[in-house]
């Protein structure tokens, strides 16, 4: 039986698909992702949200994509709204490598590509908010030292550094910043890379997505940060860490059980690149 999001998108590009498959989705989220063949000889990829909160992140990435035509986010194709918004985009599987493991050569495909995405504008985006977390984790470390990656000595001697840090870090700044950049939202094809899932995308420093890729980067056999990019600011890499501190320990959200404990795993990389990037102490935990 043929699945009601492609039926969906089979009406909204008004063609048929002949054939169809499942999509293993390599992210957190647990909706439906379908890849499928058309009449017309063209191939779409099809994402229907249903899970909250993904049905708003859908609407916000079709809204971004509707704005963007560039070779680094893929095309879209059509868009559905309603109590489960579909998303029909090009297929970008095709001859593509979905990293994990980091050929010779990837790490400087996406490097070109965040330097495109730097150049870029795009009007009435939000801007980039200001994330403190590291005055009130210092506060109140209770939930922080439930990670088991500081002590409370620690955290009493550098947190108050940390949220200084961040309270100062560069955010702002007029270009697109995609605000997710990892692995599985990086598509290598055609001796470029492609950046997907674009719901969070913002105005701000596009140093902001550099910091955020990193320690993934490290996480899956790459470098340390640092020697990728040895003069990113502290203080970015400060809040980002504050971030995952600040998240690591809540319970998981309903469409992505298993967010957390990634966020744990890059915790366990920013905040010991933040304190080196910062002349502190490292966490006494890892």
């Amino acid at each position: 039986m043929k699945p009601e999001a492609v039926e969906r998108a089979e009406r909204l590009l008004g063609t048929e698909a002949v054939s169809w498959e499942p999509v293993a989705y390599r992210g957190w989220s647990r909706n439906e992702h379908w890849t499928f063949a058309l009449a017309d000889g063209t191939r779409a990829f099809a994402k229907e949200a249903s899970i909250p909160p993904t049905p708003d992140f859908v609407r916000r990435e079709a809204e971004i994509l509707a704005l963007l035509e560039a070779p680094f986010a893929p095309r879209l194709l059509a868009f559905e709204d309603g109590e489960r918004p579909l998303l029909v985009l090009e297929d970008l599987s095709p001859g593509a490598h979905w990293p994990p493991p980091w050929r010779p050569g990837d790490v400087e495909l996406v490097l070109t590509t965040l330097a495109e995405v730097a150049e870029t504008t795009l009007e009435g985006l939000t801007p980039f908010p200001r994330l403190l977390a590291w005055a009130e984790i210092a506060a109140d470390p209770e939930p922080f030292l439930s990670l088991g990656v500081a002590s409370p000595g620690w955290v009493e001697r550098t947190a108050p550094a940390l949220a200084e840090a961040e309270a100062h870090a560069p955010i702002d700044g007029d270009a697109l910043v995609h605000c997710d950049v990892r692995s599985d939202n990086l598509c290598l094809r055609g001796g470029r890379a492609v950046l997907v899932d674009w719901n969070w995308a913002r105005r701000g420093n596009p140093a902001l997505d550099l910091a955020y890729w990193l320690p993934t980067l490290t996480l899956e056999g790459g470098p340390w940060p640092a020697e990728i990019a040895p003069d990113l600011p502290g203080g970015l890499v400060a809040m980002l860490a504050g971030f995952f501190a600040s998240h690591a320990h809540l319970p998981p959200p309903e469409g992505a059980p298993l967010v957390r404990g990634f966020q744990l795993d890059q915790l366990r990389v920013a905040l010991p690149w933040a304190c080196e990037s910062l002349g502190l102490e490292p966490p006494d935990g890892l």
